[in-house]
């Protein structure tokens, strides 16, 4: 897809345009939904103006742009009883090609890496794309010792030590509880390793701050910074953190903020909203995402999470029922 090459602002609003003509005319959900807001396609020349459709209607809709075969049907975590959502992706090597050349953007060659992977609680069910991705990178990286690790907390703490101890580059990635239960077995000095956290306490655990955990992190692992990587199941892109909770979108990705009280309005850099995702990469679905996040951006390609929506649907949901 050319728009994996995309080399400036101006490129990628031009292809976003593009995209967002194609997906009016042939995503039907998207298409009601921009009716309904009493919105013409035409009339639209910028992403700013471009109608965002609610992360929710993933979860009772069937959001495609096309016909194609639905080759994997990627699936939201939640408890018990609660609704997920449901990505349907017709083409898996786009999202292969989205998330391997996002990493190398942000880390270079997967090859150099060991992937040591601490995601018990999506390894333990089927649809995750999280899961899909770390598979992948796993067996990208040519380590015999890359892989998941579920419960085997010592272990993988000693793997971990001899690793970065003879100088491997290392890629711990895990869910942010797993992560602090593995900090339980000891504490470490790590030298050689990126420590990586997915957000997610999934009710094992308090809800903490991102400064407040980071440290704690920091501490425990030997490390001067914590990375974070941002993504969704409703999304095909990913973006990253080397620190302090400031993200960065990969070219093909872009960040806005919308106001809280009134979602069609766009703010500027260095106002508290609510984050909208522009995902060139989900050509075949939606690529204009109002998700339920809480955010600021920095400038054109950096932005902070700094919380989420107290209520649980996003104003322009109530416009279309089920």
């Amino acid at each position: 897809m050319n728009f994996f090459n995309l080399s400036n602002i101006e490129n990628f609003e031009a292809e976003a345009l593009k995209i967002f003509r194609y997906q009016s005319l042939n995503n039907e959900v998207y298409k009601r939904f921009i009716k309904l807001l009493h919105v013409n396609p035409d009339d639209i020349t910028s992403v700013e103006s471009v109608p965002f459709l609610p992360v929710e209607f993933f979860k009772s809709h069937d959001i495609l742009s096309t016909n194609k075969r639905v080759e994997q049907i990627f699936t939201s975590s939640g408890t018990s009883g609660m609704v997920q959502s449901r990505h349907m992706v017709t083409d898996l090597g786009l999202y292969e090609e989205s998330f391997s050349k996002g990493f190398e953007f942000f880390y270079g060659d997967i090859e150099s890496y060991t992937v040591l992977a601490l995601l018990p609680g999506y390894l333990e069910r089927e649809g995750s794309s999280l899961i899909y991705m770390v598979d992948h990178l796993i067996k990208k990286s040519n380590s015999t010792y890359s892989g998941f690790y579920l419960n085997e907390l010592e272990s993988l703490g000693n793997l971990l030590v001899k690793l970065d101890d003879q100088g491997e580059k290392v890629l711990l990635i895990g869910v942010t509880y797993a992560l602090l239960d593995l900090l339980q077995f000891r504490k470490f000095n790590l030298k050689n390793t990126i420590v990586m956290e997915t957000g997610g306490m999934k009710g094992r655990r308090k809800e903490m701050v991102r400064t407040e955990l980071h440290n704690i992190l920091s501490e425990g692992f030997g490390v001067k910074s914590i990375h974070s990587e941002y993504g969704m199941t409703e999304l095909l892109s990913q973006a990253y953190s080397k620190g302090q909770g400031v993200f960065e979108t990969p070219s093909w990705m872009q960040v806005l903020i919308r106001d809280t009280e009134d979602p069609f309005h766009i703010l500027e850099n260095g106002r508290n909203g609510g984050v909208n995702i522009v995902d060139l990469a989900n050509f075949n679905s939606c690529s204009f995402i109002a998700t339920q996040d809480l955010g600021v951006k920095i400038n054109d390609s950096q932005f902070e999470i700094l919380g989420r929506f107290d209520h649980s649907d996003i104003r322009g949901c109530n416009l279309m029922v089920v």
